[in-house]
Order: structure tokens, then C-alpha cells, then sequence
């Protein structure tokens, strides 16, 4: 019965948010309450539950959140993005311009939030055309599929920072882990399969064509590297100390403290303020500005994070959690496949790759420690599932139909596609890295 229970309200969270197009915050606090009432939980104890998920969840999560905005926003906005582009392009040459592309979502879209990423790259991919006279497709799915997979596997994204949170993972080891899984799923859903798309000869709508900052604008090419990918290295190099040094040794607990995701995105965020700002000459007021827009960037995705721990709250307290675990484990599917299947169900069914991940978090993060699959794992299987088939429930789907002026049926067959291979890619990946770790 109370697996009934949980069925049915995520069914009713996917009416609310896709049929009813209720706002996901509320749809996230209306199921709880439905669902906590519909458990014969007392009313005190569901609002007590509510409120100390929401609070549990954004506590340490919120300041990664914020931090990572403004970077990403500062990234963008300085022309660091470009240069970055523009470095590549030249380092690859026209005959590999989409390995240049691909390579240039994959480490701007590190820091940049995946729908900020979209806004502010696809005019390149447009500029990179109009000077290739290739198609915009076949030179957009590149640069697209390692958005998205930075958006879905890696911190600090919110999902995957979330996810890492709920499932007990290291945030350091969770990012090296997933640019291994990263790089085949970007590499097959981006030059491979673009490929195939190279007919695909529609010019994009031209509201969306912006001119590019002058290179002489720009700041350069260190620079922009430095502080686009200051969070990988610090999370990267952390990692790679704790487990190579005693736990006792006092470059360990330096380590740990620089490792900390507070620590890491703060002086990242205080390093792209100088160097891709004041020293460059940008006047304090504008630097404080484009933090300022890069708070309201992210407040809607605040809110569905605060809401999802008010669900996965009130399922470790009902001990629903509990009893979905023992009842997965009885069913004998391996935890990353299980976690990953789960995440790919509710991705489809609401579209949402945020709420597919953290609403499959509350479910199966009781069942980790009984397994013995590894945490950081279960955070890349999770998040590769939350990127499955995105289709005409997904804003992302709309963004990308509009901006390359394709049909429907065209953008099914070319983005819905590209979201497939990077799911089940991420999957497979992971799958082969338990085998190891």
C-alpha cells in the first residue's frame, strides 16, 4: 500500500506540473501534504517534515547554487566563453570545428547553469556557421550534448550537487568520476551523431543571431580558462591529495578544507571578480550587477530544489523510504540501473531533468548503504537518467526548436536523440566503472 501511495503522487506531481501547469514549487508541497495525509501522518508532523527538508536541502546547497551562477554568469557576460570558443577553433582548425565546439560547452558549461549556457553559446554556434557555411545543426549538437551532460552529471550544477548532498557522495571524487563518463557520452552524442544531421540546412530564426564582443574586448585566453575551470581544479586536486595522504597528515586536512564546495566556489567566484572583471577595468557597480541578475537566474531552480526535499523529507519520515528500499532490493536489479531507470521514467513523463533527479533521490537513497554500490556512482546513474529523451514536456526541447527553426518531428529526431545517447551512454559508463571502483 504505501508504495501505491508514492506511485500515485508522483503521478499526481506529473498532471500538476505538465497538465495543470502549476508552478513546481507548489506542486512539490501540494504532494507532500496530500501524500503525507494519505500516509495517516499527523498534520504537525507533515509541516514539521516539510519545513526541515526544505531547510536540510538548500542549507549547504544554496551558497554552491548562488556561487556557481555568478561564475558562470561572469563567465559569459566578461567574453571569457568566447575567447575560449575562439582559442579552440583555432587550436582545432575549420576540419575540426565541431571537436572545438564540443570541447567549448564542455568546460563554459561547467560553470554556466544549462539554460543561461544555452542563451549565451548558441549565438556562436550561429557566428561559427555563418563563417563555415556549415549547418547550424550539425555544429549546434555538439556544443549541446556537452551542455547538457555538465547540466545532468556534474557539480556544481544543482542536481548533481543535490544529489550528491542526499546520497552521502564526495563532491571531488563524484566530478573526476563523471568527466570519465562524460567524455565518450559528449564524444557519441556530439561529432558522431551530428554526423548523421548534416541535411538539416534551416537557418536560425534571425531575433536569435547576436553580434559577437570584439576580440580586442576579450580577456585572454589563460584568464578565461583560469576562471571558467578554477572549481574543477581545486575539486579535482583535493580529491587526488585525500586519497593519496594519511587522514592525520596536515596536507589532508588542508585538502579537506579547500575541498569543502562553500570554500571552492567562493574563491572561484572571488577570482573571476578580479580577473575577468575589476582588473580588466569593469566598474565595481557592473560586476555587482551581473551577480545581482545571476541571483534572479537561479531562483525558480531554488525553489524546485527546496520543494524536492520537502518530498524526500517526508518520505524518510513516514519510513516509506525505507520500505521502497527493502522492496527495490527485492526485485534484484542492480542499484545504478534501477536509479537510472527510475530517473528516466519521471524525466519523460514531467520533463524536468532537476525534478527527475531529485524526486528519484528521495526514493532510492535509502537502499545505498545495504547495497554497497558506490555514492558517487549513484550520482552520475541518477543524473544520467534525468537527461533521457527530453520531448515536448521539456523547455529545453522549445528552446532548441525555436532557435534552429526546425519542425517538431525534426527536433525529435535531432535533439530528442541526442538527449537519448547521452542518458544511456552515462548509464553504460557507469555500469563499467562499478566494475573497477
Amino acid at each position: 500500500m504505501p508504495l501505491l501511495i508514492v506511485i500515485a503522487a508522483i503521478i499526481l506531481l506529473v498532471i500538476l506540473v505538465t497538465w495543470l501547469r502549476l508552478n513546481t514549487f507548489l506542486s512539490f508541497l501540494i504532494v507532500s501534504l496530500l501524500m503525507g495525509l494519505a500516509l495517516h501522518m499527523n498534520v504537525t508532523d507533515i509541516t514539521q517534515s516539510i519545513q526541515t527538508g526544505i531547510g536540510k536541502t538548500l542549507g549547504s546547497l544554496i551558497v554552491v547554487i548562488v556561487f556557481g551562477s555568478m561564475l558562470g554568469k561572469l563567465v559569459a557576460e566578461s567574453g571569457a566563453g568566447q575567447k575560449i570558443a575562439g582559442g579552440l577553433m583555432n587550436l582545432f582548425g575549420p576540419k575540426y570545428v565541431q571537436w572545438s565546439l564540443m570541447l567549448t560547452g564542455f568546460i563554459v558549461g561547467i560553470p554556466l547553469f544549462y539554460n543561461i549556457g544555452f542563451v549565451l553559446m548558441v549565438p556562436l554556434i550561429f557566428t561559427v556557421a555563418a563563417q563555415t557555411k556549415l549547418p547550424v545543426v550539425y555544429l549546434g549538437i555538439p556544443m549541446l550534448a556537452s551542455l547538457s551532460v555538465t547540466h545532468g552529471y556534474l557539480p556544481p550544477h544543482p542536481s548533481p550537487s543535490a544529489l550528491v548532498q542526499q546520497f552521502h557522495a564526495n563532491m571531488g571524487i563524484t566530478l573526476l568520476f563523471g568527466v570519465i563518463v562524460a567524455i565518450p557520452a559528449i564524444i557519441l552524442a556530439g561529432p558522431v551523431f551530428s554526423r548523421f544531421l548534416k541535411h538539416y540546412t534551416s537557418a536560425p530564426g534571425k531575433m536569435f543571431v547576436v553580434e559577437p564582443i570584439p576580440e580586442n574586448e576579450l580577456p585572454g585566453m589563460f584568464t578565461s580558462l583560469f576562471a571558467a575551470l578554477l572549481p574543477v581544479f581545486l575539486l579535482a586536486l583535493t580529491a587526488l591529495v585525500k586519497l593519496s595522504v594519511k587522514t592525520d597528515d596536515s596536507l589532508y586536512q588542508v585538502a579537506n578544507w579547500l575541498g569543502e564546495p562553500l570554500i571552492v566556489m567562493l574563491l572561484a567566484v572571488l577570482n573571476s571578480m578580479y580577473l575577468l572583471g575589476l582588473r580588466r577595468g569593469m566598474p565595481a557597480k557592473k560586476v555587482m550587477g551581473i551577480m545581482d541578475d545571476a541571483v534572479r537566474d537561479v531562483a525558480v531552480i531554488i525553489l524546485v530544489i527546496g520543494g524536492s526535499g520537502a518530498l524526500t523529507q517526508l518520505l524518510h519520515d513516514s519510513k516509506v523510504s525505507s520500505y521502497i528500499a527493502d522492496t527495490l532490493q527485492g526485485m534484484h536489479l542492480h542499484p545504478l540501473l534501477l536509479a537510472w531507470g527510475i530517473a528516466a521514467i519521471i524525466r519523460v513523463c514531467i520533463g524536468s531533468a532537476t525534478v527527475a533527479g531529485l524526486t528519484t533521490a528521495g526514493i532510492v537513497a535509502p537502499m545505498i548503504a545495504a547495497s554497497g554500490v558506490n555514492p558517487n556512482l549513484m550520482v552520475l546513474a541518477t543524473g544520467a537518467g534525468s537527461l533521457m529523451f527530453s520531448h515536448v514536456n521539456d523547455g529545453g526541447f522549445w528552446m532548441f526548436k525555436e532557435y534552429f527553426n526546425l519542425s517538431v518531428k525534426d527536433t525529435i529526431k535531432t535533439w530528442s536523440v541526442m538527449e537519448t545517447i547521452v542518458s544511456v551512454t552515462g548509464l553504460i559508463g557507469c555500469l563499467l566503472l562499478s566494475l573497477i571502483v
